[in-house]
């Protein structure tokens, strides 16, 4: 398959403010940037705490269940569900609330607030359950905590369905009528408002203990969650993952994310939404994949020990790498004719794959790494202990994956048991004998919607570089003028170079040399491009780049470096 190079229209001129690189400034603009405002990443930017439907029914809740009541944590077991339980657990705590904390092991449990995982904490005897990062689909398991004598506070981020859960209050900018200007918050986004507006009314009312924490303080928490869950960086969520970040490069993070990232050979003071995204989530997301996310939340609230945790989350992340190589082949094997230019069906619109032998845990990875390859949204499936098959799926830009599913859901409902999830990425399960039915209506639904070939086929960069502005300080300038992430990419650029030389490092990586005109050469590396050594032949030659600006750091010296994201023909 050749992708087409689409270059972002940066629109008409804009009042950025005086003193922005001209390329940062170019970026901007491409991202629809139209004035020095839309820059301001202060806290003063966000949107008002009260804006967010229902944080005050949530406050009056908590309150009520401060003195004499025990608020139990029911969290996810992926990044964003463990940073905001960490969240709302340090936050409560600090505050004087009587709360612990829940997480459900996927493999036993599944996902959400499940009747079963209500039970469970039935047993802990609290008398009210938040839910973070999920509990919007779970309307069973809230009916269930209701039998039981326990109130639910539903704190979501995900679509609702037609009908929602009877929770006692729920808080999720994405409910029918919201007008919160924020839709893309995450999970931990929202329980971070939630605790914004408890912290208020504790002032207010003078029963905020002395000394207590600002909700602020916990904004490392909210920028890793944030990043980690790939939701679109519109304005208030870049101003989160900006403050976020900050405290971070200050030292005043929780011990778990400095222990992290110094196993990932990050620095503290110069890290990036990248290094969250990259070096801290995966390792972080490991104990949900394939242990117990519990191990994941220890380690964002030790505050003694959390080196030891951060240990066991790298050394999960490794076995986790480990698995999903292997699972990889199987998976390259199965679509490399949908690959092929002269053999690929071009009606095939999206994929299904399953294998008995996957890990539930990693076929999330596996989808995304599928749908990287063939541009097209794509469901990956393990078999379940109940002999279900638990799915994931990736989506593209232009197919909202998570409506796709609801369309299917409501014409043929005996064929989905359960889903949920967004719009580019979502979770469902469904009977092992539906599979073959499921995949040829879900390529016929996503073929009869939005043109995704089209959309897929395309990548889109923010033009092309003099060789003189390919340089390190326009890489410094691009690094500070982040975060960037989902919805707001982080500059890329293409260009026709000449290969000088290139090799094989690390097995998967492609080390180059690449020439551009005058003469300048420059230091250039594709992470993971090799599938098969066996039929891989060395470029040399023109060829035009899709690449990024990096800072390399080696032995104390620092040096530009072109990350390339494709190799196409020139």
């Amino acid at each position: 398959m050749t992708l087409r190079v689409v270059r972002r229209e940066a629109g008409g001129d804009a009042d950025l403010g005086a003193g922005l690189h001209p390329v940062l400034r170019r970026a901007y603009l491409g991202r629809g940037v139209r004035s020095a405002a839309d820059l301001d990443t202060s806290l003063g930017r966000l949107a008002p705490v009260g804006t967010l439907e229902g944080v005050g029914a949530a406050v009056d809740l908590l309150l009520a269940h401060r003195a004499g009541g025990r608020i139990l944590v029911v969290g996810d077991f992926d990044a964003d569900g463990a940073t905001s339980t960490a969240l709302m657990m340090r936050a409560l705590t600090a505050w004087k609330f009587p709360v612990d904390f829940l997480v459900p092991n996927r493999f036993q449990f599944g996902y959400g607030l499940t009747p079963e995982i209500v039970r469970l904490a039935a047993s802990r005897a609290p008398t009210l359950i938040v839910t973070v990062d999920n509990g919007i689909s779970s309307a069973a398991g809230v009916a269930e905590a209701r039998r039981l004598g326990m109130e639910v506070l539903i704190t979501d981020h995900h679509l609702p369905a037609a009908v929602l859960p009877p929770a006692r209050v729920i808080v999720n900018p994405n409910l029918p009528g919201s007008r919160f200007p924020s839709r893309a918050l995450a999970g931990v986004g929202v329980a971070f408002y939630v605790l914004a507006a408890l912290k208020r009314r504790l002032e207010e009312s003078g029963l905020s203990p002395p000394g207590a924490p600002g909700v602020a303080e916990y904004l490392d928490l909210v920028a890793l969650g944030t990043v980690a869950d790939l939701v679109p960086l519109d304005a208030n969520n870049r101003v989160l993952v900006c403050q976020g970040l900050k405290r971070i490069r200050a030292g005043r993070c929780a011990a778990g994310i400095r222990a992290l990232l110094s196993l990932a050979d990050r620095r503290l003071e110069s890290v990036t939404s990248a290094d969250l995204a990259f070096a801290v989530a995966p390792r972080l997301n490991a104990a949900g994949r394939l242990d117990d996310m519990t191990i994941g939340i220890q380690c964002l609230l030790a505050e003694s020990g959390a080196q030891a945790l951060a240990a066991r989350l790298d050394e999960l992340n490794r076995e986790r790498r480990a698995i999903e190589a292997k699972m990889q082949l199987t998976a390259l094997a199965a679509v490399r004719v949908l690959r092929d230019p002269d053999l690929r069906d071009p009606r095939r619109s999206a994929v299904c794959l399953f294998d008995e032998s996957w890990h539930q845990g990693v076929v999330g990875l596996v989808a995304s790494r599928i749908k990287e390859r063939l541009r097209r949204p794509v469901v990956a499936f393990a078999l379940a202990a109940d002999g279900r098959l638990r799915g994931s799926a990736r989506s593209v830009p232009g197919v909202h994956i998570r409506d796709v599913l609801a369309g299917l859901d409501a014409r043929h409902p005996e064929l989905i048991d359960r889903f949920g999830g967004h719009a580019m990425a979502a979770g469902l399960t469904l009977e092992r004998s539906r599979l073959d039915l499921f995949a040829r209506l879900f390529d016929e639904a996503v073929a009869s919607g939005a043109d995704a070939r089209t959309l897929a086929d395309a990548v889109e960069t923010d033009g092309e570089l003099d060789v003189g502005e390919i340089a390190l300080e326009t890489a410094y300038a691009l690094r500070a003028g982040g975060p960037w992430g989902q919805a707001f990419p982080e500059p890329c650029f293409d260009g026709v170079f000449i290969i000088r030389s290139a090799r094989v490092v690390g097995e998967r990586h492609l080390k180059m040399w690449v020439e551009a005109s005058l003469g300048r050469t420059f230091d250039a590396i594709a992470f993971n491009f090799i599938e098969e050594q066996s039929s891989f032949t060395l470029p040399q030659g023109p060829h035009r780049l899709v690449y990024r600006l990096d800072v390399n750091e080696y032995q104390g010296e620092r040096r530009l470096q072109l990350l390339v994201d494709h190799l196409l023909p020139a």
